[in-house]
C-alpha cells in the first residue's frame, strides 16, 4: 500500500482514538446532569436547563464514540456466517459494506450541515460583484423550550462527529484493500 494510505490510516485511528476516550468522559458529565436535576428536584426547585442538557451531553457522546466504537470493533455484528470465513472473504464483504456506510455517512454530513448553516441563520446574497455571493448571519436558531439554548453547539458536534465516523469508515476500507492485497496495515 502506498505510504500516504497508511500514514491516514493510522492518523484517524489515533484522531478517533483521542476523541474517543475524550468522549468517554462525557458519560460522567451526562450522570452530573441528572444528579443535579434529581437533587434540585428533592429540594422542591427543579431546573429547567437539566433535561435539555443531559440530551446535549448523550447526543455528544453517541455521536463521539462512535467512530471510535468503530475502531475497536464494537459495534454489533451478525456472526452466524462472518466468524467462519477467511479474513480475505470478510475484507470483501467489509468493503462492500462499509462503501454503503459511506454513502449513508455523505447523506447524514450533508443533512447535518445544512442543519447547521440554518441554525446560524447563514444566508447567502444574491450574486452582485463578479457573480460572487457572500455569507450574512442572520437570527441563530434556539430551542423552542423554556431554556431556550442555541442549537448551533450540538448540530456543530453531530457535523463533526460524522465526519469523524466518514473518515473511520475510509480508513476501515483502505484496510480492507490492503487485506485483499494480502497487506497488512
Amino acid at each position: 500500500m502506498p505510504g500516504w494510505s497508511i500514514a491516514f490510516v493510522r492518523g484517524v485511528d489515533r484522531l478517533n482514538y483521542g476523541v474517543g476516550r475524550f468522549a468517554m468522559y462525557l458519560l460522567f458529565v451526562l450522570m452530573g446532569i441528572l444528579m443535579w436535576s434529581t437533587i434540585a428536584k428533592a429540594a422542591l426547585t427543579p431546573s429547567l436547563w437539566t433535561l435539555e442538557m443531559a440530551q446535549f451531553a448523550m447526543v455528544a457522546y453517541y455521536i463521539l464514540g462512535g467512530p471510535y466504537s468503530m475502531q475497536m470493533g464494537s459495534h454489533v455484528r451478525m456472526d452466524l456466517a462472518y466468524a467462519r470465513w477467511s479474513d480475505r472473504q470478510k475484507a470483501l464483504v467489509d468493503a462492500f459494506t462499509v462503501l454503503a456506510l459511506i454513502f449513508y455517512l455523505a447523506i447524514m454530513i450533508w443533512g447535518a450541515w445544512d442543519s447547521l448553516v440554518y441554525s446560524l441563520g447563514i444566508k447567502w446574497t444574491d450574486p452582485g460583484l463578479f457573480g460572487l455571493s457572500w455569507p450574512q448571519v442572520g437570527r441563530l436558531e434556539r430551542s423552542p423550550t423554556a431554556w431556550r439554548p442555541y442549537l448551533w453547539p450540538i448540530k456543530a458536534i453531530m457535523v463533526f462527529g460524522f465526519f469523524l465516523m466518514l473518515l473511520q469508515a475510509t480508513a476501515y476500507l483502505i484496510r480492507d484493500i490492503a487485506t485483499l492485497r494480502g497487506e497488512k496495515i
